[in-house]
């Protein structure tokens, strides 16, 4: 069975984008060779990429024009994007659902194949938290506070439990955080 895994950059304040979005240009802060090797190693692990709909045209707007083995990767990995608005998605190998993001997620999770991971997209992880289905939360944690924006986890009825599994400090000052949900409590 496939895992999923919610990977993001994430503010000292628990933002994963400014007040605006796509205002990610905070990321620069720590972005640099360590984290570009980061993320090369968790590509080799990704089979699908998920997105929901403002996180894809952000992507989609992007990438296809970047250059380097990251864009390399994001440009050919497959991927599904999941809104109820989009009529038509055109980024290279990717596939639109409009469905049950919840239902559909759970048909990938059963297949084989190496692991699926969701970037961005806050409010289809709300969903897909909501619904037991993220297996791993991996988090960037960057030393800025932003003073506002998106937060990465919207407000739910429940508490959610997690134990960490690791902690590794980068040169530049992030924290990589490994989080899996806690099955104990």
């Amino acid at each position: 069975m496939r895992q999923l895994i919610m990977w993001n950059l994430v503010t000292l304040d628990g933002y994963f984008e400014g007040p605006k979005p796509w205002d990610i240009d905070w990321h620069n802060y720590v972005w640099g060779e360590e984290l570009e090797q980061l993320s090369l190693e968790q590509a080799g692990s990704i089979g699908v990429l998920l997105f929901g709909r403002r996180t894809y045209e952000g992507m989609a707007a992007h990438w296809p024009s970047a250059e380097g083995d990251i864009a390399a990767f994001m440009n050919t990995v497959p991927k599904v994007v999941f809104s109820r608005t989009l009529e038509t998605v055109g980024w290279k190998n990717t596939r639109l659902v409009t469905k049950d993001a919840a239902e559909e997620v759970e048909r990938l999770k059963q297949g084989s194949g190496k692991d699926l991971f969701l970037f961005g997209s806050a409010d289809l992880s709300a969903t897909l938290t909501r619904h037991g289905l993220i297996d791993e939360y991996r988090l960037a944690l960057t030393p800025l506070v932003l003073g506002g924006g998106n937060p990465l986890f919207k407000p739910s009825p429940q508490r959610l439990p997690l134990r960490l599994v690791e902690a590794r400090p980068l040169k530049s000052g992030c924290v990589i955080l490994r989080y899996q949900p806690a099955k104990d409590r």
